[in-house]
């Protein structure tokens, strides 16, 4: 099979060094790509979001599978584009795809179908946004930009005053533009964050093995978010009675909803949920692999990956075989860029990194990366995502440290605490669905780059 990944960054990177390995590919291009995806796939200079360009390059290259990564060209329809010229495409068309770019078409889903999820309010006048929180008794708040907004777009907020300013901030001042003309305002759970990505092509559901990510930037889960600073996987604070609690409660029911609704959705759905004394609530719908969640899922897929991508984009994904997983642990740690996930440099040059992809059972995946002048420079925020495997969750950290050791740039840092809180989070979990009653973060999209 002839093969494009659309994307450039670390989940691009994984698809395609798992995609490469597939004895049924004959070619494998990525667009944009980076230094790292240009080592197991022919980079192709065309942005994710030239639908058009996308589109040709699919019908001149006659391709078989296009494999969509990032969400924004899902958003824009290049799905739906690339089936009309028949190209086979992994990733859902636009209306599949509007529960990641609005959240009140996601929160609207949920309701229709009664699936587990907090209470919110709509809004598309700021004062009426700011009447309902001045008359508010609970506390603290959610405030929600409706539309995409690279991970700035959901505040937790825990008096009126500064929920109105954050109102005035989003829909008057503009200061995401569009995604903030229409808000949410969501009630704040309590409880224990966890995600749940399945793979559909809107009859057939491949619920794949549960990763954890660590999203906020500082070590001890402190500071701002991110888009992810670090994975590991498998979850044992997720046992094998909440995932069938998930799976009944919310994925079934979800992929349902979409098929009721007369949406041809082929992709992967990646819910963010909220374990909650009451079960699991969904925070939020996204449409595509999280990154860096699918270099945890690449590393840990034994089976060949390509010929379940090609099934659900075809209609087929009913008669695949449960894959095998890889039975030891993955930790992924990101090494990102100082200030990130603020502002942050570039062009600084990456060395070590043939060390680092020497060792055994280490696997770096770049993401914010680049060629110039022969070297690797960085070219964004989080720069790669260093996997080590091993036995134990201590044995895979150890791994996946001692590589990021080897590397080195200007500016280099990461979270030292990756994978630490497992069997907090378990116990934590227990509690919440026992007797205890333990407080947690709340819904939030994910900061990208």
């Amino acid at each position: 099979m002839k093969v494009l990944v659309v994307g450039g960054g670390g989940r691009e990177h994984a698809l395609c060094w798992k995609i490469a390995q597939s004895p049924k590919l004959t070619k494998l291009y990525c667009a944009p790509g980076n230094a790292g995806t240009a080592d197991v796939a022919e980079n192709v200079d065309l942005a994710a979001t030239d639908v058009a360009g996308l589109v040709r390059f699919a019908v001149s290259q006659s391709l078989d599978l296009v494999v969509v990564g990032p969400e924004d060209p899902l958003v824009a329809g290049l799905a739906d584009e690339l089936r009309e010229a028949g190209i086979a495409v992994f990733g859902p068309g636009a209306r599949g795809a509007e529960l990641e770019g609005s959240k009140a078409a996601t929160k609207d889903l949920l309701e229709r179908h009664r699936i587990p999820t907090a209470t919110a309010r709509r809004f598309d006048r700021s004062g009426q946004a700011k009447t309902y929180l001045e008359n508010c008794t609970v506390w603290p708040q959610v405030v929600k930009a409706d539309g995409l907004a690279a991970g700035k777009g959901v505040i937790i907020c825990k008096d009126a005053r500064e929920a109105c300013r954050e109102i005035d901030s989003l829909m008057e001042e503009r200061r995401l533009g569009g995604a903030g003309e229409r808000v949410l305002i969501e009630e704040f759970l309590e409880g224990e964050e966890a995600s749940v990505l399945a793979i559909t092509d809107g009859e057939a559901i491949l619920i794949l093995e549960p990763v954890v990510d660590h999203k906020q930037v500082g070590e001890g889960d402190t500071g701002p978010n991110t888009g992810g600073m670090g994975v590991y996987s498998p979850a044992p604070s997720l046992t094998r009675r909440l995932l069938r609690q998930i799976e009944q409660r919310v994925v079934i029911p979800s992929i349902h909803g979409l098929r009721r609704e007369g949406i041809d959705f082929r992709g992967v759905l990646f819910i963010g949920l909220m374990i909650t004394e009451q079960g699991p609530k969904v925070l939020e719908y996204n449409v595509r692999f999280g990154d860096p969640e699918m270099q945890a899922v690449a590393r840990r897929f034994k089976s060949d990956l390509l010929p379940y991508l090609h099934a659900t984009a075809t209609g087929k994904l009913s008669k695949m075989a449960p894959p095998d997983w890889d039975p030891r642990f993955c930790v992924g740690v990101v090494a990102a860029s100082e200030g990130y996930p603020g502002s942050y440099r570039k062009g600084d040059r990456i060395r070590g990194l043939d060390e680092a992809g020497e060792r055994q059972d280490v696997v770096v995946f770049h993401a914010g990366t680049s060629e110039l002048e022969g070297e690797v420079v960085t070219s964004g925020g989080r720069v790669l995502c260093v996997t080590g495997m091993g036995e134990t969750i201590d044995a895979a950290r150890d791994a996946a440290y001692g590589a990021y050791d080897d590397i080195d740039w200007a500016g280099k840092f990461c979270r030292r605490d990756i994978g630490t809180r497992v069997e907090h989070r378990k116990e934590r979990i227990r509690k919440m669905l026992g007797a205890g009653r333990t407080k947690g973060g709340a819904g939030r999209e994910p900061v990208r780059d």
